[in-house]
């Protein structure tokens, strides 16, 4: 059944147009509560916690849900402005029937989403979310005034994730002696991210830790790493760490302002795990670069991708059995640390590494060279089928011969846009660049 408001990654859009407006959220809370308490009917009255980045627009959308929740005789429990991963913790921790998360990531201030988690940390199955828009067509039938949700700050939310995060660090290891820069995006992670690293001992310089309401990753965070690297140079630091708005992503920098993404991040973990305890295999995506699958085979470690998509990710890795993967985007998987994609424990992962090793990022990566990648977007008229266009399939089968072992080609349907994305990765960025130039000329629609 194909789901009507959820995306990839819980319902999102634009604050003010449908689906994030205060009754359409209230009633997407009314709709959730009643699914909860139907799964819990045995177990008594659930309870949800909400957790919000720092949008303006999370106070309103909060109080909407909340509205929601307590209609269906569910409780609340508020964190506050806290970080994705921490609500899917706190929610298993506190042994919880759902977390429910108001943000919408790296995008900017002006769009919101929502997201929840199962009582596990992990992220609803289909079929739940498509039982909570089958609810959504019934209209909003309050309990009785005694059965009505009750709604109550937690606290100690922040406390709770830093110990947290701090657990996932080895206990014989600290960051002494390191100097690192933090860009929080200003957004959820902007009082807690700098106090893990400095209770760990480094020397902690915080930026994009001044959030507004307004400039959440607005120049800031792991889509804007620039200001990162200029800090890094400037304060003389050994290391940057660069989040997004709800701190489930990761960019790293060098002490010469060089970034790390996710894909160089995940390199350098699987090579560290490999050296303390050999893993299966690892997980990237249809964009994970070639060079990290080549690399893998060499490490005699088993590679898959799956679709774009953490969420994706974290499907395969269940399947096989695995515990490590990522998209080069930041999301990175440690399923033996956290049930979903944390980018403040992703950092203190490669610390730990690099401190294992003794070498640096520059150092640990120096094996590996990741391929020049040429992305186009094409705009085609909707609903249009490149599989079915003769020319084009031709073309990249023939783009495909030249390459051999040495590139690959990827096309893809944008899911929001009437685009097709056109990728060629080579040892060469010329041959890279000239090989999709060649395949998106053939789109003739």
């Amino acid at each position: 059944m194909t789901r009507k408001y959820f995306g990839t990654d819980g319902v999102r859009g634009r604050v003010g147009a449908v689906p994030i407006t205060p009754d359409f959220v209230m009633k997407l809370g009314y709709a959730a509560g009643k699914v909860l308490a139907r799964a819990e009917s045995a177990s008594g009255k659930p309870t949800v916690l909400i957790g919000k980045d720092t949008r303006i627009s999370g106070y309103m959308l909060e109080a909407a849900l909340e509205a929601g929740f307590a209609a269906a005789g569910v409780d609340v429990m508020l964190a506050g402005p806290v970080p994705t991963p921490a609500v899917a913790y706190l929610t298993r921790a506190l042994r919880l029937s759902a977390g429910v998360v108001i943000s919408a990531s790296h995008n900017p201030y002006q769009d919101n989403g929502i997201k929840f988690f199962s009582a596990q940390g992990n992220k609803l199955p289909d079929a739940v979310e498509i039982a909570i828009e089958a609810a959504m067509d019934n209209p909003i039938e309050c309990v009785s005034s005694e059965k009505l949700g009750k709604a109550k700050r937690l606290d100690d939310a922040r406390g709770r994730y830093i110990e947290f995060c701090k657990s996932t660090f080895p206990n014989e290891l600290d960051l002494r002696g390191l100097k690192i820069v933090v860009d929080c995006a200003h957004g959820a992670a902007y009082n807690i991210a700098p106090d893990v690293f400095h209770e760990l001992g480094a020397e902690v310089i915080a930026i994009g830790n001044q959030p507004n309401g307004l400039n959440i990753n607005d120049g800031f965070g792991a889509t804007a790493p620039e200001a990162l690297s200029e800090a890094v140079r400037e304060n003389q630091a050994d290391l940057g760490i660069a989040l997004d708005g709800d701190a489930d992503r990761l960019l790293m920098v060098d002490a010469a302002g060089r970034v790390y993404n996710g894909d160089e991040l995940l390199y350098v973990m699987v090579k560290d795990r490999m050296a303390v305890k050999p893993i299966q295999g690892a997980v990237g995506t249809l964009m994970t670069n070639m060079a990290l699958e080549v690399a893998f085979k060499q490490m005699g470690v088993a590679f898959e991708r799956a679709k774009v998509g953490d969420r994706y990710v974290l499907e395969v890795l269940q399947e096989r059995g695995w515990l490590i993967g990522g998209e080069g985007s930041g999301h990175l998987l440690f399923l033996d640390k956290h049930t979903t994609g944390d980018g403040i424990v992703s950092a203190l992962q490669v610390l730990s590494a690099l401190k294992r090793s003794g070498k640096s990022l520059a150092q640990s990566t120096e094996e590996i060279a990741l391929y020049p990648q040429t992305l186009i977007n094409v705009r085609v008229v909707p609903g249009f089928d490149w599989q079915k266009n003769s020319a084009l399939l031709a073309e990249k089968e023939m783009v495909e011969m030249e390459l051999g072992d040495a590139g690959r080609v990827l096309i893809r349907a944008s899911g929001t846009e009437p685009l097709i994305r056109v990728m060629v990765e080579a040892k060469c960025a010329d041959t890279a660049r000239m090989m999709a130039q060649r395949i998106a000329g053939r789109m003739a629609v």
